[in-house]
């Protein structure tokens, strides 16, 4: 197996994992808070899609498409304390595009060479993600960090335990 099958594994299970998770939610359940001050589900998976875009375009321009129209605008510090469900697009419509992002990152990652995963992380987040390959493994740790804030939402809703 090649590094970046493994990785494109990693990349794909968790957002099914995610999804998995999220698909008896309506789309009044995703902007429920786990805690006051914490940050809803909507705005969290809008939040991996333009982390996943910006990040994977920092090292590789135009590998990831941009969302279309005002996708990105609903989801920025500014909306994160927003509980208007007119800020947000529909559950179908978030994860849809989450989809549509982590395909395109997971096709990057498949064309990837030993050499090209050893290129610089992007800039902004050298620290974290040194390399490409090191992006690319943070990139589906970033979902699941995401997957376990939402289930702790999952146990707030009264939603059964799923694994």
């Amino acid at each position: 197996m090649k590094t970046t099958d493994l990785l494109a594994f990693d990349l794909a299970g968790s957002v099914e994992l995610l999804k998995k998770s999220l698909a008896d939610f309506s789309d009044a359940d995703l902007l429920v808070r786990p805690a006051p001050g914490a940050n809803h589900a909507a705005w969290q998976l809008g939040h991996l899609v333009n982390a996943e875009v910006g990040l994977v375009n920092a090292v590789a321009p135009g590998a990831v498409p941009a969302p279309p129209g005002e996708f990105s605008n609903r989801f920025t510090k500014g909306t994160a304390k927003s509980d208007d469900p007119a800020t947000f697009p529909s559950k179908d419509e978030i994860l849809r595009q989450l989809t549509r992002t982590r395909t395109a990152t997971v096709t990057w990652v498949k064309g990837l060479s030993d050499a090209d995963l050893e290129k610089p992380g992007p800039e902004r987040m050298r620290s974290v993600t040194p390399t490409v390959a090191h992006l690319a493994s943070m990139l589906a740790s970033h979902v699941a960090m995401h997957l376990g804030q939402i289930q702790v939402i999952r146990r707030k809703l009264g939603k059964p335990v799923l694994f």
